[in-house]
């Protein structure tokens, strides 16, 4: 596989410079956030800071299919960016992604964008239900997410840690991250309700997002609540179920 690189065009002539972060990123730069599943590090660049992230190398089988068959998740993420963008609907702005491998094997990844500085992100909201105006915010939250399904955006990852949240005095503005899981294509009335059944456990947070999405959409309270805290209700039985099994199958070991 030959080594694939594309950059934004607003930072062509900058080329170098992201070429030598990639090179030298196991020693530079500052470590960002968890870095458990892949590693995020930040970099000064002109006055801005930029978000790198290297994705792991993925299982044998993976690196087959992203090397013949599929995007990678860096290429999908700065594509999908640059769609959203082009919709004016709020990320980080994609800057670059790198990809590297042999003739028959896919294996790292970068994906570089933007830093935003933000004051929360969704999670907060789940955590602190005493938050100043958690309930304006929650609302507006859930008036982007309608305008997400209007424009046929299905973010397949729309979770609380996935939504960084600026409050500027009330003219809240929201930013999708962590963009690789992401269908561009008409969505049915019970897809989008179910989009939200990742977000929260908690019973009067879904209550304000049905009543904020039926009057965004026209749809029956009723019917939308219904559905909300059922999608909730089982997407929380799943996760646990696989935290149930997976500690059997650590046991096990």
């Amino acid at each position: 596989m030959k080594n694939h690189i594309e950059i934004n065009s607003a930072f062509k002539n900058d080329s170098p410079f992201f070429n030598q972060i990639i090179l030298n990123y196991d020693i530079g730069g500052t470590p960002f956030g968890n870095q458990d599943r892949n590693s995020l590090k930040l970099f000064q660049f002109k006055g801005m800071t930029v978000n790198v992230k290297s994705f792991r190398i993925p299982n044998i089988i993976n690196q087959i299919a992203y090397r013949f068959f599929r995007k990678s998740k860096a290429q999908r993420s700065f594509e999908y960016a640059n769609k959203l963008t082009q919709l004016q609907i709020g990320t980080p702005q994609p800057i670059a992604y790198f990809e590297y491998g042999t003739p028959f094997l896919f294996k790292k990844s970068y994906y570089i964008s933007e830093h935003l500085p933000y004051d929360l992100t969704y999670r907060e909201l789940t955590t602190d239900l005493n938050y100043p105006n958690h309930e304006a915010i929650l609302r507006a939250f859930t008036r982007f997410t309608h305008n997400l399904h209007k424009n046929n955006v299905h973010f397949l990852d729309h979770s609380p840690g996935n939504t960084l949240i600026q409050l500027n005095n009330g003219d809240y503005k929201f930013y999708l991250v962590d963009l690789n899981r992401m269908n561009f294509e008409p969505i049915d009335f019970k897809t989008k309700i179910k989009n939200f059944s990742r977000l929260t456990i908690h019973k009067s947070m879904v209550e304000v997002m049905s009543d904020e999405y039926a009057k965004c959409s026209g749809y029956n309270y009723e019917t939308v609540f219904n559905l909300m805290w059922q999608s909730t209700q089982d997407f929380q039985e799943k996760f646990h179920r696989k935290k149930r099994l997976k500690k059997k199958m650590k046991f096990w070991k």
